[in-house]
């Protein structure tokens, strides 16, 4: 009778919070140690989220802070041990007591990321990062591809049909671009966005990122950790992020669980708009849109695309020698840093004279403007174009 008469308590509460908040509530674990600002500032960032979110419940996990009750706790005695709180955290994930939990710090494995979210200063448009902790993948442009794939799984679970997609002008953009355009020709579903710059187009720069010209800006998670940084904690000097949701929700092939991270230096604000992130996207069952992702990826040629922008036996090491040096008056675009010199060398052996140089918007091949048309056709069997 004791367990009939708790299984009906709980769903008379249900029915209760349903009542109350328009739908069932997410309950979303929070680590309640390990900020650099004190436990105080965590515990204050769980009842700013649930003040400005009905539909959610903070659960701290940790050693309880005095003066909010409000807050429901899984104590973990008087230790701030942090081990000990991760370890409570994720019983509490495997028993289903939190739909999903914000970290300070979690040692995701090897193609496990996260896709984080920033407010854009320009036009006050919020934009996703792909990604800024962890790693999709151990080779930079593979991973950069995933984080592609990943952030529009996340831009979805958000609510956004069709999230618009950019690539920033790092080392490896333009072999991700022509990558992705294989997907989107062979059926998966990418909306690029365009840069505001007069060129447009789909590699973004700085001016973008501030300007919010995308809802998902794809970059290494390296670079992408760096700019959450900045966008995070611009406005008071690096001590303390004010702005923002966070390095966002973990995401990965096979991965079931929503686990967001924040920073030490997250400030409440931060910490509040983290919690209310990992809700809404758990809630759309965020792990599911990412299978159904991959799922459609993998049915237009992902793993032959991937297979494709993987390493391969370098000309630079071969014996190649130059064509006779001719004046060079056409530039041809679009080939990726990485793969520049290869490219030339690609050329030489057509009997082709080239020269790798930098432009503003990135390497550029320099050529005769009669050989440009041939060039061409060879950079684009060659896969560089």
């Amino acid at each position: 009778m004791t367990d009939l008469a708790n299984t009906i308590g709980e769903l008379l509460s249900e029915i209760v919070e349903t009542a109350k908040t328009g739908g069932p509530r997410r309950r979303i674990g929070l680590m309640a140690r390990g900020s650099e600002l004190g436990p105080l500032e965590m515990a204050e960032g769980a009842r700013l989220a649930q003040l400005g979110n009905p539909g959610l419940s903070v659960v701290m996990i940790g050693p309880r802070t005095p003066g909010y009750e409000e807050i429901e706790w899984i104590e973990t005695g008087e230790t701030d041990c942090e081990a000990r709180i991760a370890e409570a955290m994720e019983k509490a994930l495997e028993e289903k007591r939190i739909d999903g939990a914000v970290a300070l710090h979690y040692p995701f494995p090897m193609g496990v990321t996260t896709i984080g979210r920033v407010m854009t200063p320009g036009r006050g448009r919020d934009m996703m990062i792909a990604s800024t902790t962890g790693s999709s993948a151990t080779l930079r442009v593979e991973a950069m591809l995933k984080n592609a794939i990943y952030g529009i799984a996340v831009g979805k679970a958000l609510g956004k049909a069709e999230p618009r997609v950019g690539i920033l002008n790092i080392e490896g953009a333009q072999t991700v671009f022509r990558a992705l355009t294989q997907l989107k020709e062979a059926g998966y579903a990418v909306t690029y966005g365009e840069s505001v710059r007069k060129d447009g187009g789909a590699i973004l720069r700085g001016n973008d990122l501030l300007a919010g010209a995308v809802d998902v800006c794809v970059a290494d998670t390296l670079t992408g950790n760096v700019l959450m940084k900045l966008f995070s904690s611009f406005t008071t000097g690096g001590s303390y992020e004010s702005l923002g949701w966070g390095y966002g929700p973990s995401v990965g092939e096979g991965w079931p669980h929503v686990i967001s991270i924040i920073s030490r230096a997250s400030g409440a604000p931060v910490i509040a708009n983290a919690l209310a992130f990992t809700a809404v996207v758990s809630a759309a069952n965020l792990p599911g849109i990412v299978e159904s992702e991959m799922e459609k990826a993998r049915a237009a040629g992902l793993e032959a695309i991937l297979e494709g922008v993987r390493p391969k036996p370098s000309l630079a090491a071969a014996e190649v020698k130059s064509p006779p040096a001719e004046p060079t008056d056409e530039e041809i675009h679009g080939i990726d840093v990485l793969s520049i010199e290869e490219a030339v060398k690609e050329l030489w052996k057509a009997g082709i004279y080239a020269e790798s140089a930098m432009g503003c918007t990135g390497p550029v091949v320099k050529l005769a403007s009669r050989n440009l048309e041939k060039a061409e056709l060879f950079l684009k069997q060659g896969g560089y174009l």
